[in-house]
């Protein structure tokens, strides 16, 4: 009956290398997954104080009967806050009853 049953002798060197491999890989996996996540978050968070300018702007004009000539005047009476470390805002008013141009551009990451 054993002459069927071979005895399989297993490396401890290869059984350490597929274990790292299937950590690693698995690690990979993970770093991938998160910094999807973090992109999708930066973008949310931009989308989201581009909706808070706008919001904020129309606001001004509904009450006011014209738009905000500085992104000051909507921080100081309509309580608009940003990082401005993270992100810059560039504001151009238009006119009083124009729609002012708003540009936001994020901030690299200071890499020191």
């Amino acid at each position: 009956m054993q002459r069927f049953i071979r005895e399989r002798k297993t490396s401890y060197l290869r059984n350490v290398i597929i274990s790292v491999l299937i950590f690693l890989l698995i690690f990979a996996g993970f770093g991938c997954g998160l910094t999807a996540m973090n992109k999708k978050m930066d973008q949310e968070e931009m989308q989201t104080l581009q909706n808070a300018i706008t919001r904020s702007v129309t606001t001004c004009y509904t009450l006011e009967g014209s738009y905000p000539q500085s992104l000051g005047y909507l921080k100081k009476h309509y309580g608009l806050h940003y990082d401005k470390n993270k992100y810059f805002v560039d504001y151009q008013p238009l006119g009083a009853n124009i729609m002012p141009d708003i540009t936001i551009i994020r901030k690299e990451a200071d890499h020191r």
